[in-house]
Formats: C-alpha cells, structure tokens, sequence
C-alpha cells in the first residue's frame, strides 16, 4: 500500500573527500578519492522515502545555478515530486563531507545558499499539499521558522509529523509538543535531554525525558546499536540490520528517516516501521554516498524476507 509523504528540507550538492585522516589546521595532505553528488539531510530522506516506495514530495529552495539542475535530475530519476522555490539570489546549497578510509565514519560542513532563507512562507505556500500526506518529516538545516510552521500545518491537518532534529540544537517544549515522532541520534539526544546516550538504557532514559517534554513517541537511532523506540506502549529496541560490509555511513541516518516515514505513511505501527526503517539504512551503508546509498523497495523487501 502506497503512503504519501511530505519532506520539508535542504538540498545540498555534496563534495566528498577520502582520506586516511583529517588534515590539522594550516596542513595540506593527499586524499584517496573525491567525489560530486547530491545531498542534504531532507533532500536524502525524500530521495529514500520515494525509492522504498512512497508518493514523496520534497519542500526546499534553490538558486538558479547548475547545483539546481542536480537536484532536478536527481529527483525525476528518484521519484521525487519537487516543490522548490528558486532564488535566484542565492547559491543552492553544497556540503564538504570528508570520509575516514578504513572505519568509513564521516563529519560534514554544510554552506545552505538558498536553503538558509527558507521561512514560514515556503510552508504557507503547500498548506494542502502537506495537509493531504499521511507523513510529514522536517529536519534543522533549514531555519527552524520553516520547520516549526511545517509541524504546525501537518499537526493541524491530521498528518503524522516525524522530527529528525539534526544538526543539533535546542529546542523548546512548544516544538517538541509538534512532534509525533522524535529521531534523535546519540549527541542530538544529549543536547535535547542533557543525558550521554552510550547504551540501551541511556537511550530510554533520554526517550522518555523527550516524551515528558512533550513528544509523542521517540525513535532514538544508535548507529550499529540500531534504534529504539519508546513511545506509551513501553520500549522496543530494533537491532541494526547487517546486509553486507559497512563502506560508508554517511547518510544512514536519513535513510533510516526516509524508510520510517514510508512505513508509517503505509499503516505500519512503530516497530514495524522502525524496522522497516533498519533495513534501508542498512542496506545504504553497505555503498559510498548519501542520496546514491538509498536502497529500491525491491531491495528492501528482499532484506526484511532475509533477515
């Protein structure tokens, strides 16, 4: 059964870096590989949604640059819808990812161009449109104006709202009130909670510190721990799914998004979703690159049967 999803968010064209290690302030070093794809942590979780088989339409800004034509490509060959407001002002957005060779871990600069100036009226402008989807998902990299208004037209519409809030920041009660599903990571957790994830029970503590603030349910994604859900029926832990050998986790997380937005908006409850979820992000991570790592519904059904 096919479900509708509405992801408010950025879109970044993404410049990935390989390297043994990270270069020390002033230090020029060689890399191993270089790479030009597209990104962003809303314009990853659309791309998902859409390939593990949901009707997924995608809110953000773009300049009038060849980055736009990038996400416009992207999207046709994803499946994503595209709503994109272009500003011909701005840049569209890039990020600087670099890539340790041998763990694969990641750490990103993101410079948002036109996505920074997204605000209440991207949100006004597709009333209907996020009102009419079973699923509503948001992130932080544009300003928190957008996403705040964003849960409050899904929340008033009867649209399941799903809250990544990444990158880390703070956050009052009256946003986290907006909030069906939280999807918080370790450090995202912390900084929301101020409890250290470093284990399943440092994950429920920070879970339900998150619903007495006003969450509905949190989904806490713990990396190779997998995630755990808490939420009024108690606390299930969805351990990670092993596919195949771990190349590059970037944007794991997103797909990890991305999948549990398709499996609510199909009528999944949360655990099935979350595992639904734990599939495609493990099956991104077994390939480089964020957007390009997103799995097809094919693969995935083939992997929740193997599993």
């Amino acid at each position: 059964m096919s479900g509708t999803v509405v992801v408010l968010g950025v879109f970044n064209a993404d410049t990935t870096y390989r390297a043994t290690r990270l270069p020390r302030m002033g230090e020029t070093i060689h890399g191993t590989a270089f790479a030009l794809g597209p990104g962003g942590k809303g314009a990853n979780q659309a791309v998902a949604a859409a390939k593990a088989g949901g009707e997924t339409h995608f809110i953000t800004r773009l300049g009038a640059d060849t980055f736009a034509d990038t996400a416009h490509a992207m999207w046709a060959e994803a499946g994503v819808i595209p709503a994109a407001t272009i500003d011909a002002d701005q840049n569209t957005g890039a990020a600087l990812i670099f890539v340790e060779d041998g763990s694969g871990d990641n750490c990103i600069v993101i410079a948002p161009g036109a996505a920074s100036k997204m605000d209440e009226s991207d949100v006004n402008s597709r009333v209907e449109l996020i009102e009419k989807a079973d699923v509503f998902v948001t992130q932080l990299e544009q300003p928190l104006a957008a996403a705040r208004r964003g849960l409050e037209v899904a929340r008033a519409g009867g649209t399941i709202t799903v809250f990544n809030p990444a990158p880390a920041m703070d956050l009052s009660d009256a946003v986290l009130a907006l909030c069906d599903y939280i999807t918080p990571n370790e450090t995202e957790a912390e900084t929301l909670t101020g409890i250290a994830v470093s284990d399943l029970a440092t994950a429920e503590a920070a879970g339900r510190a998150l619903i007495a603030r006003g969450c509905g349910a949190a989904v806490m994604t713990l990396g190779g721990d997998g995630a755990l859900l808490v939420d009024a029926h108690g606390v299930t832990h969805v351990p990670a799914m092993a596919v195949g050998d771990v190349v590059e986790t970037t944007g794991a997380g997103d797909a990890f998004n991305g999948g549990f937005a398709v499996g609510l908006a199909e009528g999944l409850v949360a655990r099935d979703a979350a595992r639904f979820a734990s599939a495609v992000a493990g099956i991104s991570v077994t390939r480089p690159g964020a957007a390009p790592s997103m799995p097809t519904r094919t693969e995935i059904d083939a992997a929740l049967r193997d599993a």
